[in-house]
């Protein structure tokens, strides 16, 4: 009776306590929706950014940024309306259409805008005009009148406001002439001659202490432009080929690496042990021979002490590090194979080498949009008079003036957006790969099935994550915002302060984006929301920790190394290609330009590449998890990760003979004299 009451508690606890049960990993088998609300939150963040730009079109700001507009808050080509407060606003401006600045060369240098007071006129000067009598001539002839409005045209000459209310003479052409027309720049009267801006241009060009050079930099600039665009073909050329290429040679990288790492830490340990044992043979020698001062001695004890302890940390950094080596030589093959297997992948989903220029086109597009957006919302809001300069500028003021703030987190959210979204596009292509036991049966565009899954599916995963990085990232750019504005008036203590909490929140963001990362590879592969992603692969990552440490060490140095093959060759054919010119100065411009965009090249595919290795790995982590080649449970991975896993097995299996070879080996010892009398 007792028995059945305690079964029949047992069961009835069952009933309601479920048990848990453990996840289970189903590739490609289910799909649902992920993360609904965070989607249409990002919807709504998304509309609010919109809102931002109509409503700078419907007051105003827009159209003041595109027509230009005078220093009485007159938009140019339209008929104003009286702003309060203001005198010479409110004028009919429809016959004149651009904007003329008496001073065009008064650039300030902190604020980057020039400071002169503008008008809007009908007609930029083409020619160049010296006298008072030019500037008359001109407003008779072409009706365009080049000073303040309360001047008229025929008194130019002889008003005694002339020199504060007309252009600064001599007036140099303001536009480029097309067929005889004159042509505005962004309806500017834009000087031809850019001397001007000479002083803006150290401003903004702050290494160069002589225009001249400046001048012939950009000489060469404009004399290479074929062979920069050769050289940048070349890049990508290089980078895509890098990718197919990489499966042979990481093995030969990989070694290399380890070796040379050893070799190191070796060289360097006894460098300082012979620096040691130098110190104490001969200072010691010196020192007994000719007495010196007492600070001196303890100097050189300070010194020896020092060089004891740091031969004694390389040390055990050595040591360490060959064991390491020892206890991860069969990682560093996985490493390998991973590198083989995604090159396999690339040639298998050619399509894969067209997302970087994707992801640059959205975010080129996204950025223009922003900038512009930006712009208006600086001629946007109610007009102030500056004191200084008696120029008319538009400022938002209230609540409106976190319309910027607004705008500025939508930069960073929206951008970490299409980041995570080709993450996620190249994830799922991955997982497509890997989990497709027949390779000959994969979708026709594993890329673009993956893109409809993630547009159907997982937007709000992509947008959840992409939020999560966006919390970490906007505080840091602040802290650095702030470091950068209190420079050299902060204390040390502050200073160093700001500088551990942006570190912190840096190491923050890289490791969230690791882990989103792998995060978006789980939901391609389960289905499930952003935060049951992310625990199931930060799960299995913490099972495989050593394996994570050396693909991401050893992975990390190899893809570096691809880069630097990449911007190296590159930059030995511009040398080769422009040794022509004799002036260095005229191609040191264009190669430096070469080598940032081959770099920005050689990254983009390579962080592809990356990618696609981080994916196979948690791919692989749960092949060998759930499945071990037995019948119903055969692997899904490629015949190189097999081979890696048979090798492991056979290791395996010699060790465990030896251990129990010496276990019997031990039992089967004879026994000691005397204890058979026993």
């Amino acid at each position: 009776m007792e028995r059945q009451r305690l079964s029949s508690g047992s069961q009835h606890h069952s009933l309601l306590w479920p048990k848990r049960t453990k996840r289970e990993w189903r590739p490609l088998e289910d799909r649902s929706c992920t993360d609904l609300p965070w989607f249409l939150l990002f919807t709504i963040f998304c509309i609010g950014m919109g809102s931002i730009c109509g409503f700078t079109v419907v007051t105003g700001g827009a159209a003041r940024l595109v027509f230009g507009y005078d220093s009485y808050g007159n938009t140019c080509g339209r008929r104003n309306e009286q702003l309060p407060g203001v005198r010479l606003s409110g004028l009919d401006h429809t016959d004149r259409r651009f904007v003329f600045f008496l001073d065009p060369c008064n650039v300030d240098l902190v604020q980057r805008k020039i400071r002169s007071v503008s008008l809007c006129v009908s007609l930029c000067p083409s020619e160049q005009m010296k006298t008072f009598e030019d500037l008359r001539s001109f407003a008779m002839v072409n009706g365009s009148e080049l000073c303040s409005y309360e001047l008229a045209g025929h008194k130019y000459p002889v008003l005694p406001e002339r020199f504060d209310k007309c252009p600064k003479l001599p007036v140099p052409p303001r536009c480029v002439c097309v067929s005889s027309k004159p042509v505005p720049l962004f309806n500017r009267c834009t000087p031809v001659d850019l001397s001007c801006y000479a002083r803006f241009a150290e401003a903004v060009v702050t290494f160069v202490g002589d225009s001249s050079v400046l001048h012939r930099l950009i000489a060469g600039v404009a004399s290479s432009k074929e062979v920069i665009i050769g050289l940048c073909v070349l890049a990508l050329v290089l980078s895509m080929l890098l990718m197919v290429i990489i499966r042979y040679i990481s093995a030969v990288l990989v070694w290399i690496l380890t070796v040379a790492v050893v070799l190191g830490s070796l060289a360097g340990t006894s460098v300082l042990w012979w620096l040691y044992i130098d110190h104490r043979l001969y200072g010691n020698e010196t020192t007994t021979a000719v007495p010196k001062p007492k600070s001196q001695s303890q100097f050189s004890k300070d010194r020896g002490q020092t060089l004891l302890v740091y031969a004694g940390a390389a040390t055990a950094f050595t040591a360490v590090l060959l064991l390491l080596m020892l206890s991860m030589r069969r990682r560093v093959a996985l490493t390998v194979a991973l590198f083989h297997v995604a090159a396999k992948v690339f040639l298998s989903l050619p399509l894969l080498s067209l997302q970087p220029f994707i992801t640059f086109t959205l975010l080129t597009v996204f950025w223009t949009y922003w900038v512009l957006v930006l712009l208006f919302l600086g001629t946007t809001g109610n007009p102030v008079q500056n004191e200084e300069t008696g120029v008319t500028e538009f400022r938002l003021t209230g609540p409106l003036q976190y319309l910027t703030w607004y705008h500025a987190v939508g930069l960073v959210w929206i951008s970490e957006f299409i980041l995570a979204c080709q993450q996620m596009t190249v994830a799922g292509a991955v997982v497509t790969y890997y989990f497709t036991r027949d390779k000959n049966r994969l979708p026709v565009t594993p890329i673009l099935s993956s893109v409809l899954r993630l547009l159907r599916y997982h937007l709000g995963s992509v947008a959840k994550g992409s939020f999560i990085i966006t919390l970490v990232k906007v505080p840091r750019l602040l802290l650095i915002y702030v470091h950068k504005q209190l420079k050299g008036k902060e204390n040390v203590c502050a200073r160093c302060l700001l500088k551990t909490c942006i570190c912190c929140l840096w190491c923050v963001e890289k490791c969230l984006n690791y882990l989103n990362q792998n995060a978006y590879a789980a939901t391609a592969i389960n289905s499930t929301s952003f935060c049951t992603s992310a625990r199931d692969a930060f799960v299995l990552l913490v099972e495989n920790a050593l394996r994570v440490a050396t693909i991401n060490a050893v992975g990390d140095f190899v893809l570096f190394l691809g880069k630097v093959l990449v911007v190296t060759s590159t930059a030995f054919a511009g040398v080769l290609l422009l040794n022509s010119q004799s002036d260095y100065a005229e191609w040191l411009l264009p190669l430096a330009i070469v080598c940032l965009f081959s770099f920005l090249v050689s990254h983009c595919f390579l962080s592809i590449f990356e990618i696609v290795v981080d994916v196979l790995f948690l791919c692989f982590a749960i092949d060998t998890k759930y499945n071990d080649g037995t019948p119903g449970k055969e692997f899904f991975m490629d015949k190189a990760l097999m081979e890696f896993v048979q090798s492991s097995r056979r290791l395996e299996r010699s060790e465990r003979g030896r251990s129990r070879v010496k276990q019997e080996g031990a039992e089967l010892k004879p026994m000691a004299p005397g204890s058979s009398s026993a």
